[in-house]
């Protein structure tokens, strides 16, 4: 069964969805990101996305306390991703408890980072973001394109030690994300990742659909505004539970 990665987008200390790369398109879900944390562990998420939309602009972590927050609510590995660019922000991450850490531009822009993470905390610890628009690497929260296709970019990042990537595909509009089976197919097969996709899961049938490719090696996926507009027909009878909850549980610890 696919792994399923509930996306948490923080700006401005706020839940949101964005149209990627355009600032000012947020959608406020929840106010209290460690809130909404809470709520998908306890409709039993094996895991966390935590995206902090805020570096992603400025090019370094500036929720680091939320994300503290979060880490130290959720009894499950919280991986973390946004504008982080080098060794001393990763190391900062980790030692919080920070499960994985997630870098695009960086990897990049500098791959001897990569190599140093690896050696330092094992492939585990760190997954790369592969961003595709027109065939090329995008990168700098979608504002350069890279002259190198997603799969060369890949294999470079396998052959640094790399074991998974993040992998979504970019619509001709520049700003939405779509499900293109094909390209994640071809990513994991031609480069040996193991791969997340992220974004464009818009209901169930995509999830059964992307679900033919785990034996290719897709093996899971983030979703974020599918989930948090109640797409998915279990999460009615989620929501009928919350209101009878007396007691938040093990799982739900603020």
């Amino acid at each position: 069964m696919l792994l399923i990665f509930p996306s948490i987008e923080i700006s401005h200390g706020k839940c949101v969805h964005v149209v990627h790369g355009e600032p000012g398109s947020e959608h406020v879900y929840s106010v209290d990101p460690v809130k909404m944390a809470i709520l998908w562990r306890g409709e039993n998420a094996k895991t966390l996305h935590i995206i902090d939309r805020d570096g992603v602009e400025e090019g370094t972590i500036r929720n680091r306390d939320i994300i503290r927050k979060i880490v130290e609510a959720v009894d499950v590995p919280v991986q973390v991703g946004g504008g982080i660019r080098n060794l001393e922000e990763i190391r900062s991450l980790l030692n919080m408890g920070v499960y994985r850490v997630i870098v695009g531009t960086a990897a990049a822009e500098t791959p001897a980072l990569i190599e140093q993470v690896i050696k330092e905390h094992g492939s585990r610890k760190m997954a790369i973001s592969i961003e595709s628009f027109q065939g090329k690497v995008r990168v700098s929260g979608g504002k350069k394109l890279l002259p190198i296709t997603p799969v060369e970019f890949g294999g470079q990042m396998r052959n640094l030690g790399v074991s998974r990537a993040l992998f979504s595909t970019i619509d001709d509009d520049g700003k939405s994300k779509r499900l293109d089976l094909d390209a994640l197919r071809v990513m994991a097969t031609s480069t040996g990742l193991r791969v997340t996709a992220q974004g464009g899961v818009r209901n169930y049938r995509d999830l059964i659909r992307l679900q033919e490719l785990e034996r290719f090696g897709v093996d899971s996926a983030v979703i974020g505004r599918a989930l948090y507009e109640n797409i998915f027909p279990c999460q009615r009878l989620w929501r009928l539970n919350e209101k009878e909850l007396k007691d938040l549980g093990p799982t739900r610890r603020m």
